[in-house]
């Protein structure tokens, strides 16, 4: 039982790198010339990002349906505002919440599929909710998007400038609360449950661990956090349109996974940075071509670092960091 406790213990703590990675984002709100606006764009991708991880990289889960629940957060943020509930943080809170309730009663649907079944169900769901925001142009405004979305100020004092520095705040703040309960999450006993039922679900399924039950609530609780992501961007751009429910959001979220690296919470930030950074200055240079490189460079990342980056500088960290213990003799000998 102490080793349990112990084991816990030593999962719950930060190392340094994560402080470090946490600080660079607030040390980037104090550089001149920063670009705020893009910089919220990243975390709240990144945030995308780490929801799709709960489903692929901790329960092996494939979908093409994300950008449905990212979509709800986002319109549910949406019609908040326009009818009068402008307030962000129990705004963000119950876009969430609509989101997360959307996730588990897809969790019943998707119960026993796998693999290109799961895949064409997620897709389905997606392509529907997609098909009727579209033609729906008197609920949702259509392409033109929603009219009469407004965000009151953060805390009732700092509004939402054009510059972007209350939004970057509010996101910085709004992406770090969840990913610290996320964390907290996946090292919990809830957790490796999952993992364990990605790698071998018939052995947990004899040890009796309820892996269907534990499929409803991850998916409810990915769609809980891909809701807020969309509530995010709502809210800081205060603008919602159906195309946060494309079929090319799901895939861009995907890719952001996979060059980041699933299975590593933090994979979905690096992925998020790496891909807008690069889909801009690609774009810059094409405005036409540009997903070619965006394509090349996926497989370039699979190719070379097969578990994407995170995960490939983690190894290379850690047999730069290997103990001197573990080396051969003669190389420790004074």
């Amino acid at each position: 039982m102490s080793s349990h406790r112990a084991y816990f213990a030593n999962q719950a703590r930060w190392s340094g790198w994560e402080m470090a990675f946490w600080l660079a984002w607030v040390v980037a709100f104090f550089i001149p010339q920063s670009n705020l606006a893009l910089l919220s764009q990243i975390l709240i991708w990144g945030l995308f990002a780490v929801s799709l991880d709960l489903l692929l990289g901790y329960r092996g889960l494939p979908s093409f349906g994300q950008a449905a629940f990212f979509g709800i957060g986002a319109y549910t943020a949406g019609y908040l505002s326009k009818f009068g509930w402008t307030e962000p943080i129990t705004g963000l809170l119950v876009s969430g919440a609509v989101a997360g309730v959307v996730g588990l009663m897809a969790g019943r649907v998707v119960r026993g599929l796998h693999g290109v079944a799961l895949l064409m169900v997620t897709l389905g769901l997606n392509s529907l909710l997609y098909d009727f925001v579209q033609r729906s142009t008197e609920l949702t405004g259509g392409d033109d998007g929603l009219p009469g979305v407004s965000i009151a100020p953060v805390l009732g004092i700092f509004k939402f400038d054009m510059v972007g520095r209350t939004g970057y705040l509010y996101t910085l703040a709004a992406c770090f609360l969840i990913f610290v309960l996320l964390r907290a999450l996946v090292r919990s006993p809830f957790g490796l449950a999952l993992l364990g039922a990605r790698d071998n679900p018939r052995r947990m399924q004899m040890l009796g661990a309820p892996i269907d039950r534990d499929l409803t609530l991850v998916m409810g609780l990915s769609a809980a956090v891909a809701g807020m992501a969309g509530a995010l961007l709502t809210q800081t751009t205060q603008f919602v349109a159906p195309e946060v429910l494309s079929f090319q959001r799901s895939a861009d979220v995907l890719v952001i996974l996979v060059i980041g690296g699933a299975g590593f919470l933090y994979g979905g930030f690096v992925g998020a940075l790496a891909f807008i950074f690069l889909r801009d200055l690609f774009a810059a240079l094409n405005p036409i071509y540009w997903y070619f490189w965006i394509g090349l460079m996926l497989v370039l990342t699979v190719t070379f670092f097969r578990r994407g980056l995170l995960p490939a500088l983690a190894g290379l960290w850690a047999r730069r960091r290997k103990p001197a213990v573990d080396r051969p003799a003669q190389e420790v000998a004074p």
